[in-house]
C-alpha cells in the first residue's frame, strides 16, 4: 500500500525542486559513456599542502574530529576577516561579524531564513542561479525577476528599480555571475547600491566566484564587490565560498559576513541547521587561506585557457551555437541557432545522442530558454572531446 504524501507535505517543500544541474548528470548516468560540460565543479584535486595540513591535524590534534565553536574556528574566522580587509577593504570583526558555514549555500540559507518570510519579495536578476530562487521559496518569500540585458548579460538597473515594491525585502546579487559568467560593471553596481539605500532594502551579496575573473586587472574581468561599500554595510550580507576559488567543492565550507546585530540572528539559523561547519573542512580552508597561493593563481590561469578553448570551439560549430564571452566564473551560456523544442529537450538530446552533459538554459529562467549552460571547469581533454561530439552531432 502506498501513501499519498501530498496532504502531509509542507508548502515549502512542495514548491521547490531539485535543480537541473543535479538532474542532468543523473540522466547521463543512466545513459552511460558521457563527457561533461555540466555541473560547476573545477577539475583540480585538493592541493597537497591542504591534504597535509588536514592529515596532520587529524593525527596530532584530538579536537580536529570534534565540533568547533558554533561560528567557526577562531583562526579561520581571523583569516577570513583578513581576506575581506585585503581584497575588499572591509574591516571585518572576526569575533562578531564572521561565521564559518557549510559551504556558501548554507550561508545563503541563513541569510534567507533570517530576513525573508511570507509576503516578502526578493529581487533576483535573471537568468538566475536556481538555488537562489529555491531558497527564497523555502523561506516562503516571493522571487521577483529583474531581467539582465539580453545583449551582454549586464545588470539592468532600471529593471531592478521597476521590480521594487513596498514588499521588497532584499536583492540578491552575484558577480561574477552564474550561469552567464558576466561580471557586472562597477557603475551599475553602484546604482544598485543607491537603490538599496533609498528604499532600505537588504543586499545579499553572493561572492562565490569573486576570485575567478579573467583578462587581466584592467579588463572586463576586474570584478567589483558591493562588500567594498562602507555606506551599504548596514544593509549587506556577504556570502563567500572556498569551493571554487580553492577547489574545495566537496569539503563544503564557506563564510558569512554581516554587522553584529544581524549576524547574531543568522547564527540562530546556523545553530539549528548545522551546529558548525565540519572541523576538518575548516582546517582545509585555513590551510588554503594561509598556505602557498601560487597554486590557486595557476588554477585561475588554467581556467582562463579553458574558457578560451571552449569559446573558440563554439565559434567553430558553423554558427549553430552563439555565445557571449564570459569574463568570470566558469560558465558559458550557448544559444542554439537552430530549431529546438525547448532547452530541456535539447539538453536531453545532447546526453542521449551526443553523450555530452549540458544544463538546460530554461532552468535559469526565461532568459535562458533556447540556451544550454556549459561549464569549462573540466580539463582540456574533456572540453575538447565534448566539442568534438557536439560537432559530430550537428554534422559540422
Amino acid at each position: 500500500m502506498s501513501l499519498d504524501l501530498t496532504p502531509y507535505l509542507s508548502k515549502r517543500v512542495q514548491q521547490i525542486k531539485i535543480s537541473a544541474t543535479k538532474e542532468m548528470p543523473m540522466i547521463a548516468a543512466r545513459v552511460g559513456g558521457c563527457v561533461s560540460l555540466g555541473q560547476g565543479i573545477p577539475s583540480f584535486g585538493t592541493p597537497e599542502h591542504v591534504i597535509a595540513a588536514v592529515a596532520k591535524a587529524l593525527r596530532d590534534d584530538p579536537a580536529a574530529g570534534k565540533y568547533s565553536l558554533q561560528p567557526g574556528m577562531p583562526a579561520l574566522r581571523q583569516a577570513a576577516a583578513e581576506l575581506l580587509r585585503v581584497e575588499k577593504g572591509l574591516p571585518a570583526n572576526a569575533e562578531t561579524e564572521v561565521a564559518i558555514t557549510v559551504g556558501g549555500m548554507e550561508g545563503l540559507l541563513c541569510a534567507m531564513l533570517t530576513l525573508i518570510g511570507p509576503g516578502d519579495e526578493v529581487i533576483v536578476p535573471e537568468p538566475f542561479y536556481p538555488s537562489h530562487v529555491e531558497q527564497v521559496l523555502m523561506a516562503e518569500g516571493t522571487p521577483v525577476f529583474a531581467p539582465l540585458s539580453r545583449l551582454d548579460w549586464s545588470l539592468d538597473v532600471e529593471a531592478v528599480a521597476a521590480a521594487i515594491t513596498p514588499r521588497t525585502k532584499a536583492i540578491i546579487i552575484s558577480s561574477p555571475h552564474n550561469p552567464t559568467g558576466a561580471v557586472f560593471a562597477k557603475a551599475d553596481l553602484l546604482k544598485l547600491a543607491e537603490l538599496a539605500l533609498r528604499h532600505n532594502i537588504f543586499v545579499i551579496c553572493d561572492d562565490t566566484y569573486d576570485a575567478l575573473t579573467y583578462d587581466g586587472p584592467d579588463g572586463p574581468g576586474n570584478a567589483f564587490s558591493l562588500a567594498s561599500l562602507p555606506e551599504l554595510r548596514h544593509l549587506l550580507v556577504g556570502v563567500f565560498s572556498f569551493s571554487k576559488r580553492f577547489a574545495l567543492t566537496g569539503w563544503r565550507v564557506g563564510f558569512l559576513w554581516a554587522q553584529e546585530p544581524l549576524m547574531a540572528q543568522m547564527l540562530k539559523i546556523h545553530d539549528a541547521a548545522a551546529i558548525c561547519a565540519p572541523t576538518p573542512s575548516q582546517i582545509a580552508a585555513l590551510a588554503s587561506l594561509t598556505g602557498p597561493q601560487d597554486i590557486f593563481e595557476e588554477m585561475k590561469t588554467k581556467l582562463e585557457a579553458r574558457r578560451d578553448l571552449l569559446c573558440a570551439g563554439l565559434d567553430e560549430l558553423g554558427g549553430k551555437f552563439t555565445h557571449i564571452r564570459p569574463a568570470g566564473a566558469f560558465y558559458v551560456m550557448a544559444k542554439a541557432e537552430f530549431p529546438v523544442v525547448d532547452s530541456r529537450t535539447l539538453a536531453i538530446r545532447l546526453i542521449e545522442e551526443a553523450r555530452v552533459i549540458t544544463i538546460p538554459g530554461g532552468a535559469f529562467g526565461p532568459g535562458g530558454e533556447g540556451h544550454v549552460r556549459l561549464s569549462f571547469g573540466g580539463d582540456e581533454t574533456e572540453i575538447s572531446e565534448s566539442l568534438r561530439r557536439i560537432g559530430a552531432w550537428l554534422g559540422v
